[in-house]
């Protein structure tokens, strides 16, 4: 089973995206099942992950809504209101079947350090007790200093960083992406996700090689049994199309990986 451990629809004109503007050309437009299934189908993708875009609960219901109507998702990381356990352990109690996931969008928040909060850490703890996942989206290097302490606080919590936490590929920045990384996979409750990389690069003149020197640290400090590939569908759309991602994300892993990184990683770490 070859798994697509991350990506997106939207609607914009029933949802509520504040970060997708015009400005953001062939982004700016509903994406729905029906535009990326020829997709899947013609690099042989079986399985998806359906990631959220949005902070609200009325994404969450709908990503759902998705799943049930499409066999090939086969789990959704939705949005809960992490800030409000209360709340979270209700949505908790009664939760749909391909709900595997949570996620925010952290690097929109004001606060670099909003996921150190006291009632966002006793949410967390609530995912870990439901076996659930918690995605995080990092873009500061303080927001990826947090994993290791979430991974310490929250051992049994599963975490995966999306898009090996967005390292500069166009500016060929390393440090301190590289070291902070490396802390992060010291946790064995702790994966990442091959996606997101396109974007990061020159978006008009990337090669793989660009790309190569990331993948090959994260394979480095991860394994290929804490990666998966993601391919950041339709957000990647700004700088590949989506079999130009999965194409190269196949070359810079090899084969020795593909099974793990294509498939038996986000199975295992997702439950599906």
């Amino acid at each position: 089973m070859i798994v697509d451990a991350h990506q997106h629809f939207w609607n914009l004109e029933t949802g509520d995206y504040p970060w997708l503007t015009p400005e953001l050309g062939v982004l700016h437009r509903t994406y729905a099942p029906a535009d990326l299934a020829p997709e899947l189908a013609a690099v042989g993708v079986d399985r998806t992950v359906l990631v959220q875009a949005a902070d609200s609960m009325a994404e969450t219901e709908s990503m759902l809504a998705l799943a049930d109507a499409h066999e090939f998702i086969a789990g959704v990381v939705a949005w809960l209101p992490l800030t409000d356990p209360d709340r979270t352990a209700e949505a908790l109690a009664d939760r749909h079947p391909k709900f595997v996931g949570v996620r925010h969008l952290i690097h929109d928040e004001p606060d670099p350090d909003w996921l150190l909060q006291d009632t966002v850490l006793t949410s967390l703890g609530l995912l870990a007790e439901a076996g659930l996942a918690f995605d995080v989206v990092s873009l500061l290097p303080r927001h990826l200093e947090h994993v290791a302490t979430i991974a310490g606080r929250h051992p049994g919590l599963k975490l995966v960083v999306d898009h090996l936490s967005k390292p500069r590929v166009k500016d060929r920045g390393w440090q301190p992406w590289a070291d902070l990384l490396a802390a992060a996979a010291a946790f064995p409750n702790v994966y990442a996700k091959v996606s997101g990389l396109v974007t990061e690069a020159d978006h008009a003149t990337w090669t793989p090689a660009d790309l190569r020197p990331y993948v090959e640290h994260a394979l480095r400090v991860f394994g290929t049994g804490r990666l998966m590939f993601g391919s950041d569908w339709p957000v990647a759309l700004l700088a590949a199309d989506y079999r130009t991602v999965f194409e190269t994300a196949s070359l810079l892993v090899g084969e020795q990986g593909r099974d793990d990184v294509f498939g038996g990683t986000a199975a295992r770490f997702y439950g599906f």
